[in-house]
């Protein structure tokens, strides 16, 4: 889930300052006891339109299943952070609620390795190993992964064949994805051969600096002799280039809108383009990420989460359900929207056979181990609105300042 940049911001100066008076501790004993010993699990979705209906499906289906649990349904919709940082710091937070953001709210979490271990090692075992360090912080498990989204490069079929080029295979480098570019992009019809944003998200552009084996901060947190280290700067130089030799344009999003109008060949995304361009009838296929000489394919994975509230008095109910939204039946519901993160639903599925989504799930093993640097920096909020000045600085065409200058400024 998305959140402007000034919100980010907002919510890392205010939170740490409510639960600091609050000291995270309930005293308005919302949700307890309950007529006959029903234990009432408030829980908190993003979601929004046609997804609400299927959650509240889902809902519906636990509750008829649960004599002594029922789940209520709480849409925050796009108030879903302010609503969530409002309830931590009022003592309302809801049990359950969807996580993404778990630097931010750890404090006012509930550690989940204990319930975990209850369930036997295969359980754990079944989600794919990846996943783990995205809901977790500081050796514990916060949430239980509900979907995730790695990228993949998405190329135009029908632009390929008009140009007699061979489609993109495993394997390949940032070289072999440039020469492809410049043979795809055509002057004259306006068509470029690969986009991206403009003001790339400072959180997914470091998988770029993974794949040339380094990151944006080292093991302590230092943006000094990472960020702007010699394999840092060719990233960006390689990008940059892209754009002074003409092959690539940038965009305001990720490169969608602009495939799906049929003037770009190539564009990197997550899960989150199969549909709109499967709807405007682009033919058009996946590939794993490229990777740099002597470097890795890896990607940065969005992953969402289901945390539970430290301040919860149903903590048994509500790991019940938690297990249920997580689960086989749940997880199938929401095919349609969001990739499995089961193992054994992706086998009977058999998505590893899909040549779509399976490119998806060999990108997420390829992505193991890595750890985004905003779960290593304290005041990230911060250092990715600087990151935000400096990508604008090195990618607006008017500007296009020299990438070891802007990274060595940051970087001090």
């Amino acid at each position: 889930m998305e959140i402007n940049r000034k919100l980010k911001m907002f919510l890392l100066f205010t939170f740490a300052s409510v639960l600091l008076l609050s000291g995270c501790s309930s005293t308005s004993g919302a949700g307890e006891g309950g007529k006959d010993g029903v234990e009432t699990i408030r829980f908190a979705t993003w979601d929004s339109e046609e997804t609400l209906d299927l959650q509240q499906k889902l809902i519906d289906n636990f509750n008829a299943k649960h004599d002594k649990i029922k789940v209520v349904l709480e849409a925050y919709g796009g108030d879903f952070d302010t609503k969530i940082a409002a309830g931590m710091g009022g003592n309302d937070a809801p049990d359950v609620m969807y996580m993404w953001n778990y630097p931010l709210y750890k404090d006012a979490l509930e550690p989940l390795d204990s319930f975990i271990e209850k369930e036997g090692k295969g359980y754990k075992d079944n989600f794919y190993d990846a996943l783990w360090n995205y809901n977790s912080q500081n050796g514990e498990v916060l949430g239980l992964p509900v979907g995730y989204t790695t990228h993949v490069v998405y190329y135009n079929k029908t632009l390929f064949d008009e140009k007699g080029i061979d489609y993109p295979e495993p394997g390949w480098t940032w070289e072999d994805l440039q020469e492809k570019a410049k043979m795809l992009t055509d002057k004259e019809k306006k068509i470029s051969g690969f986009a991206f944003s403009g003001q790339p998200d400072p959180f997914d552009f470091e998988m770029y600096l993974w794949s040339n084996g380094t990151s944006y901060v080292d093991k302590e947190g230092n943006l000094q002799g990472k960020l702007n280290s010699s394999k840092s700067i060719e990233v960006f130089d390689m990008f940059q280039n892209m754009l002074k030799e003409g092959y690539a344009v940038t965009t305001e999003g990720s490169g969608s809108t602009e495939m799906k109008s049929g003037k770009v060949a190539m564009f990197v995304n997550g899960a989150w383009s199969l549909g709109t361009l499967t709807e405007a009838g682009i033919d058009y296929g996946v590939v794993e990420l490229p990777k740099f000489k002597n470097g890795k394919s890896v990607s940065i994975i969005s992953s969402s989460g289901i945390a539970m509230s430290k301040d919860s008095k149903h903590k048994e109910a509500a790991f019940e359900f938690m297990k249920y939204w997580t689960g086989e039946e749940a997880n199938k519901q929401r095919m349609e929207y969001e990739l499995p993160v089961l193992k054994s639903l992706v086998e009977k599925e058999k998505l590893e056979q899909d040549p779509v989504k399976s490119v998806f799930y060999s990108m997420l093993e390829k992505s193991e181990g890595y750890t985004p640097s905003s779960y290593k920096v304290e005041d990230w909020s911060v250092v990715s609105e600087n990151l935000n000045l400096v990508f604008e600085q090195i990618f607006n065409p008017s500007t296009l300042m020299e990438p070891k200058k802007a990274l060595n400024e940051v970087s001090e």
